[in-house]
């Protein structure tokens, strides 16, 4: 049974976590195709900045780093998820708390600061203010979409701690054992039993010389 309850909490953290995945993959994708397009509209340079005094694409870089983020994450947790190992998962869990927690900062501050538009550096692809824009038209689908992130992403937590909370395969620890098994064979082979043998002391050797020593008295 508990044998049963790991594998099915195993493939549910997997499940989980390629979500995770699959909006990392998707934020690398968007992040490329906006890179892709701010060098489209450039002067036939190399630089993604138009002149030193302007500001690099933070928007786009950023994505492209919270893609990877996201994507290593997954990977840890796929590797944590198979191996059902204790110090895999604290990681894990770890690292999807400190996801959750920038999000929730991120959150907070547009949500209770009317200026929070303040906050973050100007954008000169306007790719930002295009997101923005696109939010706002769209609040309803992305509210869910950001919700349904969150809730995978808080899954993937529970899953990771009652995972830990199980523990790894005590077959595991059997077949560790086992190894050890092969050295100490020729060790038992090489020993030779000496069976003991319980029975009646024999007198008879012991009566025949007190007969012999008796008839030779008798004769002198």
């Amino acid at each position: 049974m508990g044998r049963m309850a790991r594998s099915c909490v195993q493939s549910l953290l997997k499940l989980a976590n390629s979500g995770i995945g699959m909006v990392g993959i998707a934020m690398i994708l968007y992040a490329l195709w906006m890179i892709r397009d701010w060098q489209r509209h450039m002067d036939h340079t190399s630089s993604p900045f138009v002149g030193p005094d302007t500001p690099p694409p933070w928007f786009m870089y950023t994505s492209l780093g919270l893609g990877v983020t996201f994507c290593v994450i997954t990977c840890s947790g796929h590797i944590a998820a198979e191996t059902a190992n204790g110090c895999c998962l604290g990681c894990y869990v770890v690292f999807v708390f400190l996801l959750l927690m920038l999000e929730g900062a991120v959150t907070a501050d547009v949500f209770l600061n009317n200026n929070w538009e303040r906050d973050f550096p100007v954008d000169p692809s306007e790719n930002f203010k295009e997101f923005k824009d696109f939010v706002r038209m769209n609040f309803e689908m992305c509210k869910w979409i950001g919700l349904s992130v969150v809730c995978v992403q808080g899954l993937s937590m529970l899953l990771a701690m009652i995972l830990k909370a199980l523990g790894p395969y005590c077959e595991r620890c059997n077949d560790s054992d086992d190894e050890y098994i092969p050295d100490r064979v020729p060790l038992l082979k090489n020993y030779v039993h000496q069976p003991y043998v319980v029975g009646d002391p024999i007198y008879g050797s012991t009566s025949n010389s007190w007969n012999v020593r008796i008839n030779d008295k008798a004769n002198r």
